[in-house]
C-alpha cells in the first residue's frame, strides 16, 4: 500500500466519523491527558469514553476491543475509588511509585495470561463469527491495554510503558478495520503515553527524595 492509497483512506475513514466515535475520541484523549497530570478525572471522563466504545465494538463485531473497554469501565470505577482513598490524616493512600522485580513479574504473567485467554477466544470467534478479528494484534493490544490498566489504578510508574504498546499496536489496527478517526487518537496517545512515563517517572522521584529527606 503506497502513501497516497493510505492518505485517501484516511480521508475516507474521517469522513464516515460517526458522532458517537468523534465523542469518544475526544473523551478518551482527555482522560489520558488527566491520568499523565494525576488527576482523578481521569476516571469520570474516561468512563463516558469506554462505555462508546463498548457499543461501538458490539456494534462492529470488534469482540477484543469490546472485552478490553468492558474492563476499562470496571477498572475505571475501582482505580476510582482507590485514587480518591485517604487514611485518618486526610492524606491520599496511593502514590506513584515504581514496580519491584517481583511486581514486574506479576505484571508479565497477567500479561501473558491475558494473551493466551484473548488470542484463544478471538482464533474461534474469527473462525465462526467475526472473520474481521486479527487475533495475534489484537490480543497483544488487548492484554498490553489489560496490564496496563491495571497498573494504572495502582498508580505505577511502568503503567506508561504498558500503554506505549498498546497505543503502538492499536495505531495500525484500528486503520485496518476502517476506524480512521480512532487509528488517529492512538497516535495522540502514544505521544501523551510517552509524555506520560516522564512526568511519572519525575514525579515518583521527587517524592523518593522527599521521603528521605523528610522521614
Amino acid at each position: 500500500m503506497d502513501i497516497s492509497t493510505i492518505i485517501q483512506e484516511f480521508i475516507a475513514g474521517l469522513k464516515q466519523t460517526s458522532l458517537k466515535e468523534f465523542v469518544a475520541v475526544v473523551f478518551g484523549i482527555a482522560s489520558v491527558f488527566f491520568s499523565k497530570k494525576e488527576n482523578i478525572w481521569v476516571y469520570p471522563v474516561g468512563l463516558v469514553s469506554t462505555i462508546i466504545y463498548t457499543e461501538i465494538s458490539f456494534e462492529g463485531n470488534l469482540f477484543g476491543e469490546a472485552s478490553v473497554n468492558i474492563y476499562y469501565t470496571i477498572m475505571s470505577i475501582y482505580g476510582w475509588i482507590l485514587w480518591a482513598k485517604k487514611d485518618a490524616q486526610q492524606h491520599l493512600v496511593v502514590h506513584i511509585t515504581k514496580s519491584t522485580a517481583k511486581e514486574w513479574r506479576t505484571q508479565l504473567g497477567i500479561f501473558a495470561v491475558f494473551y493466551i485467554i484473548i488470542y484463544t477466544c478471538l482464533y474461534w470467534l474469527k473462525q465462526n463469527f467475526a472473520p474481521g478479528a486479527i487475533p495475534w494484534a489484537d490480543a497483544f493490544a488487548s492484554a498490553t491495554a489489560y496490564t496496563g490498566m491495571w497498573l494504572m489504578a495502582k498508580k505505577k510508574v511502568e503503567s506508561w510503558i504498558w500503554w506505549i504498546l498498546t497505543n503502538m499496536a492499536s495505531i495500525p489496527l484500528y486503520f485496518a478495520k476502517g476506524y480512521v478517526f480512532t487509528s488517529v487518537q492512538y497516535v495522540v496517545l502514544l505521544v501523551l503515553a510517552v509524555a506520560g512515563l516522564i512526568e511519572w517517572t519525575k514525579r515518583e522521584k521527587l517524592k523518593h527524595l522527599s521521603a528521605i529527606n523528610n522521614p
